[in-house]
């Protein structure tokens, strides 16, 4: 997930990309009219695809690439962009030097930082774009109306994922039911000993620090925060938002997280749940990835329950992330363009149950299920998805670098409302590099 923030750093690429994209945006296919998709299984013997992936989903596509190579004739080449992922992406595109395809967050911030209209395909018509199930199809992957990005797993919820036996022993029966709720479950287990709350500020990349001022802002988000901020009517100094990043503040200097807040790394904060040492972690998708890597779904089944969080309630916040989507670039190569589409479709198609299977991942398409050992809390973070909001990456026309400054803040060197300040101004020169009407 931390492959899914963009920062200030990104600014220069914004606008590289931006006086880049000088054609007619509507042109080639760009515009929201239906692209001709080939059939799955039409012969691409002597065509070569090229896919761009991060460290963290260079090997998502293995399975679909071997069904496709065999069912086709084409060769597919993936090729890993070094972390930062979505900085080094941009910085070949403004060059000119593009994929055929590429792992991409579908939002609309970062469709728009990587010019969607000039530089991507539409895949408007995509055949498998009505068979996603619940809200999905029109959750993400869209700008100005028109489809850029296809989905291929389901995206990430920022919510809690708690130690079952950790609550048990405290004597909690049920789940928090709202925001009050966690933290007064929270001072029960601090009162027992228990790390309450794990966080990590060291490791030098604190991006899981966001998500406590996220989950804090996600009925002010379904409330239409984030348009506000678009438009420059309201700002991360202005209350709600400053607030938040208090309230985080508040628990960390009130003893509610990890003494070794400042120096824990990622890696710690899964090892701290699943031992027991800490009772929960506000995460995404990818903490449960570091789960998986180190115990059996019987295990995680066992100990490792999730649900969702917000000031009045159980609302989730979805954040997609590059891992989760594709897009397919405009190369001026009609034939390969076309078979990029047609890779999208075969994944989306007949490759899709076995990639599901292959990936032990949660089916986002009606007539594909998933597969049986695939964790529960997996599954429940699938199921929040429809009464989720969007966060600020999915719904904010720029992302600044909340979470450096939020980790400046727990190693002393910022007050919440430097944090605010600086956020602020990030996000008001990243808007203005794009070109957002009101900065």
């Amino acid at each position: 997930m931390k492959k899914a923030l963009l920062g200030l750093a990104a600014a220069a690429a914004v606008t590289a990309l931006a006086l880049s994209g000088c054609s007619d945006p509507g042109s080639s296919g760009s515009s929201g009219a239906s692209q001709q998709w080939p059939a799955q299984n039409t012969n691409l013997k002597g065509t070569t695809l090229t896919i761009w992936a991060a460290e963290n989903s260079n090997k998502t596509a293995d399975s679909v690439i071997s069904g496709f190579e065999k069912l086709t004739g084409a060769k597919v080449k993936v090729v890993t962009i070094p972390d930062p992922y979505e900085q080094g992406v941009e910085t070949k595109v403004a060059t000119g030097d593009k994929p055929d395809l590429a792992f991409w967050q579908p939002t609309a911030s970062m469709l728009t930082t990587i010019n969607a209209k000039t530089n991507l395909q539409s895949l408007a018509g995509a055949p498998w774009a009505a068979n996603y199930t619940g809200n999905l199809g029109k959750m993400t992957g869209i700008l100005d109306g028109t489809r850029y990005a296809a989905l291929v797993t389901t995206p990430a919820v920022i919510g809690v994922y708690y130690n079952k036996d950790v609550f048990a022993k405290a004597g909690i029966t049920s789940t928090p039911t709202n925001w009050n709720d966690l933290v007064a479950d929270a001072k029960k287990l601090k009162g027992d000993g228990v790390d309450p709350f794990y966080d990590f500020g060291g490791g030098g990349s604190p991006w899981g620090t966001q998500w406590w001022v996220q989950a804090q802002l996600a009925d002010a988000a379904k409330d239409g925060l984030w348009g506000r901020v678009n438009e420059n009517k309201e700002k991360f100094t202005d209350p709600t938002i400053l607030n938040a990043i208090k309230g985080y503040d508040n628990l960390i200097n009130d003893g509610y997280f990890n003494d070794n807040i400042k120096t824990a790394t990622f890696p710690d904060q899964g090892t701290a749940l699943l031992g027991g040492k800490a009772a929960m972690a506000l995460q995404v998708n990818s903490f449960f990835g570091e789960l998986q890597a180190t115990a059996s779904t019987k295990e995680l089944n066992d100990k490792i329950g999730f649900f969702p969080i917000s000031p009045t309630g159980n609302i989730g916040t979805y954040i997609p992330d590059q891992s989760n989507a594709l897009v397919a670039f405009k190369t001026g190569d009609t034939k390969r363009e076309a078979a990029a589409r047609q890779f999208l479709s075969y994944w989306l198609g007949q490759g899709y149950g076995k990639f599901v299977k292959d990936q032990s991942t949660v089916s986002l398409l009606k007539g594909t299920s998933t597969p049986s050992n695939v964790p529960t809390a997996l599954k429940d973070v699938a199921a929040s998805l429809d009464d989720s909001v969007g966060s600020m990456q999915a719904l904010a026309v720029a992302n600044p670098d909340l979470y450096l400054n939020l980790g400046d803040m727990i190693q002393g060197t910022k007050t919440p409302e430097q944090v605010a300040q600086t956020t602020q101004a990030q996000f008001a020169q990243l808007a203005k590099a794009q070109g957002v009407k009101g900065f």
